[in-house]
């Protein structure tokens, strides 16, 4: 009599897997029943263009299209669901002295309810780089530090109060890094403040991007204290963030200094919020070293803030991994990086991984595998991915046939959820949930409608959405790895 041993990789029969949307990407409708403008709004219809030529007036319309979306997460056997609420929808002009909008929150209500009566778990995301456009007017935006976090503390009352009785995961902000330096530093995002990018009249790279942080964790702690306080014990519910972080190798391994700026280069993307959010500690010494007093100080209350803003889970976005090479030069005032340069081929150029549909991903899942276990062990937050996707070579040019078999999107899933339940099962890690990147082909910010993450095609013409093989398969790749194992 002998046995079999269950499969060395496996996922826990609850783990939550399902797609990831953002208000402005989909909803359209951005000037039906109430709702105010955001700063995405005022950035898309800049002229001339920084978006090329795009905008989200009408998106993927889900503001009317929400229930023939949601059949689409029914079909494809999702679990969870993770979206965005638009501030300005909620608060028009978006500050804590300014009226709500009963339409918007009518809207999400729905939204809500419409998950809920097909078993589909809520996700919401408070913020996903959509200010109100009125506070980007009114004070700066997150350029004021003090007005910027009492205003979003605010605007989370609303959501935990009038959705907290049935939404029970929350993340307060996404990828603030991506907020900070291409809304601040490279003015690629809104707001487009920049001054080194030549399209930006507004802006100082030098300095911005660090007091814009410095808001978001502080803002971030807000809503985390203020859940805990007054709404984790009636609610039930938990709360976190997401951010987003390449892993890095050294682009020479037998280099110290390019291992020392492998590991800097994450204390710049990663560390810079994870520290503060998850550690109540400081940001990373390497920041505070090259930065100086650039790098905005944490008062004794603030520290207190973070203190109480203890968090339930860590939301990684991860999409790829780089190389990193030291730089000998003393780094530029407008340095974001950590002083060195990120590479996609190693100093044997050996590519970092298979090249994707956009210049800068590549599919890494053996390195996705090293960054959840770095993560996990050293900010100690059980882990959701929260955006995980890519986009297929030459797929912004295929028809609908040619791109619903997107055979990259699927080995890229494939390996990466191979990686996830690697790293729980071989490395310790604890990791809970996945969200695919994205449902549907949607406005992919500053680079348009050409580039496209969606498991499902978007004809952007006539809106019809066509399920790609990746979404109609994920549901199988998951199950490969939670169903039972059996003993003889």
């Amino acid at each position: 009599m002998g046995s079999t041993s269950p499969a060395p990789a496996s996922l826990p029969p609850d783990f939550q897997w399902g797609f990831a949307t953002a208000s402005y990407q989909i909803e359209g409708a951005v000037n039906e029943d109430g709702r105010g403008k955001s700063i995405w709004d005022t950035f898309c219809h800049l002229k001339p263009t920084r978006t090329k030529g795009a905008n989200g007036d009408v998106a993927c319309d889900h503001y009317h299209r929400y229930e023939e979306d949601f059949d689409l997460l029914t079909k494809y056997g999702a679990k969870a669901y993770r979206f965005s609420i638009s501030w300005s929808r909620i608060i028009p002009d978006g500050g804590r002295g300014d009226d709500v909008n009963e339409q918007g929150i009518a809207f999400y209500n729905r939204l809500i309810d419409s998950l809920l009566s097909r078993g589909i778990v809520p996700w919401v995301t408070l913020y996903h780089w959509d200010l109100p456009q009125t506070l980007h007017d009114r004070y700066g935006g997150w350029l004021n530090v003090e007005e910027s976090q009492l205003d979003f503390e605010r605007y989370a009352r609303i959501c935990y109060e009038r959705f907290g009785d049935r939404v029970k995961n929350w993340i307060t902000l996404n990828e603030p890094w991506i907020v900070s330096i291409f809304g601040y530093s490279t003015g690629g995002n809104a707001p487009g403040r920049s001054s080194v990018n030549p399209q930006s009249s507004e802006g100082n790279s030098a300095t911005e991007p660090w007091i814009v942080g410095k808001a978001l964790i502080l803002s971030h702690a807000r809503a985390v204290a203020l859940y805990n306080k007054e709404f984790r014990s009636i609610q039930n519910g938990r709360i976190g963030i997401s951010l987003n972080g390449d892993f890095f190798e050294p682009w020479d391994a037998q280099d110290e200094r390019d291992r020392e700026a492998a590991e800097r280069r994450m204390e710049f993307h990663i560390g810079w919020f994870a520290n503060p959010v998850c550690l109540a500690q400081d940001y990373p010494k390497c920041m505070r070293e090259q930065l100086g007093d650039r790098l905005p100080k944490f008062t004794d209350s603030e520290f207190t803030l973070l203190r109480e803003a203890n968090m339930d889970f860590y939301g990684m976005n991860y999409y790829t991994s780089q190389f990193a090479r030291h730089r000998d030069e003393s780094p530029s005032i407008n340095d974001y990086l950590g002083n060195l340069e990120e590479l996609q081929e190693n100093k044997e150029g050996v590519s970092v991984g298979e090249p994707s549909g956009v210049h800068w991903l590549r599919s890494t899942p053996k390195l996705f595998r090293k960054h959840l276990t770095r993560v996990y062990r050293k900010y100690g937050k059980p882990i959701y991915v929260t955006e995980n996707g890519c986009p297929c070579p030459g797929e912004e040019k295929m028809t609908v046939t040619e791109a619903v078999n997107d055979t990259y999107r699927v080995r890229y899933f494939e390996d990466h959820i191979e990686a996830v339940a690697l790293a729980r099962s071989e490395d310790g890690s604890d990791i809970k949930g996945y969200f695919a990147w994205s449902l549907m082909d949607n406005l992919e910010w500053s680079d348009g409608y050409g580039v496209r993450f969606g498991a499902t095609f978007t004809n952007y013409d006539t809106l019809e959405r066509t399920p790609k093989q990746s979404a109609l398969l994920l549901k199988g790749m998951f199950e490969k790895y939670t169903e039972p194992r059996k003993y003889l």
